[in-house]
């Protein structure tokens, strides 16, 4: 395994923080959709979880991995779940270990490192593995995860190859445990009302589309690293855009056009992914979307649609926090919830009651569908058809 933790944790992560802090926690001002967002209250659960909810049975979650992501985001987002609990970690570094079992009261059996990671199939207190390491690592851990016959999470992208995700759909469905990838804003009320206005048609037929996520990256880490990363910010950043663009329309592309951006370091930082990548989706009805992504520049996040009665838009809208959305008939009124929370008490809500995750392997697979053909389109300077990606969609109607 490469030794990733020589790298910089310096990382977009910290960036997505900074910018979600700064913009402050919500928007304030009349809503003028008014009774309409009354359908983004949290999901009631199934019977299996509200019978745990009296009971105070939690899932216990191992995370692997214990950087930036788990510690600034997954592990207090599990001091506020309902069905779930943190309970146990994996990690190479035995300082990070001794500072995690202190602080979260994790005991001494429920602490793994990489080559130790195969016992906790005999743990029962480990219900769910999160695996949240270096892309290129995915692959591996999780296909361990199934072996291991626990349920698990993974974070996105899914892998560094649309092979990689099927070796990894078929290993989980080999062990018949769930498998959900961390695409937290499906369970985030600004882009469940975007999914809401765009799929129902609220303002009519969306006629374009457009959407960005960048940073301005300042030392090596190892998003920069081929190996590790798979490729550059369209892995990282970019897909948040993809993913908004589909979610919002509810459909997938037939196509996609792309180029690369111009690399201002191709001798440092972006020797081995790109700098940036613009890229366009187009879809079966016409309809364009725009979208751009860059580690050599800082940009909003913004996802917007126009459509022929009106428009919607988030800015920013893939953050942690302070999200802010906006429509042709005012601001939207919504309150920012913890993302990871929601998230993960809904992958213990499908385990408990043996139903569907609205982000399962598949989707993951699709994005990485999508995303090769992004670079085959920006390498060759053609359009890439994606009209045989994986037919998976997260419909509004549906939950």
């Amino acid at each position: 395994m490469k030794n990733f933790n020589s790298f910089s944790a310096v990382s977009r992560r910290e960036f997505m923080r900074t910018l979600s802090l700064g913009m402050g926690a919500t928007l304030a001002g009349t809503s003028a959709l008014g009774s309409s967002l009354a359908w983004l209250e949290e999901a009631s659960y199934g019977p299996a979880s509200l019978a745990a909810l009296q009971t105070g049975r939690q899932l216990g979650v191992a995370l692997v991995g214990l950087g930036g992501y788990s510690t600034g985001q997954l592990a207090p987002a599990l001091q506020k779940t309902k069905l779930c609990k943190l309970a146990g970690i994996v990690t190479g570094t035995p300082s990070k270990a001794a500072q995690w079992k202190q602080q979260y009261s994790i005991p001494d059996q429920n602490v793994y490192d990489y080559k130790t990671f195969d016992r906790i199939a005999d743990n029962p207190a480990i219900d769910i593995i999160y695996i949240v390491l270096p892309v290129g690592l995915h692959a591996e851990y999780v296909e361990r995860a199934a072996k291991a016959g626990k349920h698990v999470i993974c974070e996105k992208p899914m892998a560094n190859t649309a092979a990689d995700c099927r070796r990894m759909i078929t290993a989980m469905q080999k062990a018949g445990k769930k498998f959900s990838i961390g695409y937290r804003l499906h369970f985030e009320p600004h882009n469940r009302e975007m999914m809401r206005l765009g799929q129902q048609q609220v303002y009519g037929p969306i006629k374009k589309m457009k959407a960005d996520n960048g940073f301005r990256a300042g030392s090596k880490t190892w998003r920069q690293d081929k190996e590790l990363a798979g490729g550059g910010p369209l892995m990282d950043m970019g897909i948040y855009c993809l993913q908004g663009i589909i979610y919002t329309k509810g459909q997938l592309p037939v196509s996609v056009t792309a180029k690369f951006a111009p690399n201002p370091d191709p001798n440092g930082l972006f020797n081995e992914v790109e700098a940036g990548v613009n890229w366009q989706m187009q879809f079966a009805d016409g309809m364009v979307a725009d979208c751009r992504t860059s580690y050599a520049e800082n940009m909003s996040g913004l996802l917007r649609a126009d459509a022929t009665k009106g428009w919607m838009e988030l800015e920013p809208a893939f953050g942690y926090g302070g999200l802010q959305g906006r429509t042709s008939q005012g601001p939207m009124n919504i309150e920012n919830v913890p993302q990871q929370a929601r998230q993960m008490d809904d992958f213990a809500d499908c385990i408990l009651n043996n139903k569907p995750t609205r982000v399962p392997g598949e989707m993951g697979l699709r994005d990485m569908q999508i995303i090769e053909a992004i670079y085959r389109a920006a390498a060759t300077g053609q359009k890439v058809s994606t009209k045989d990606v994986v037919a998976v969609l997260d419909k509004v109607s549906s939950r």
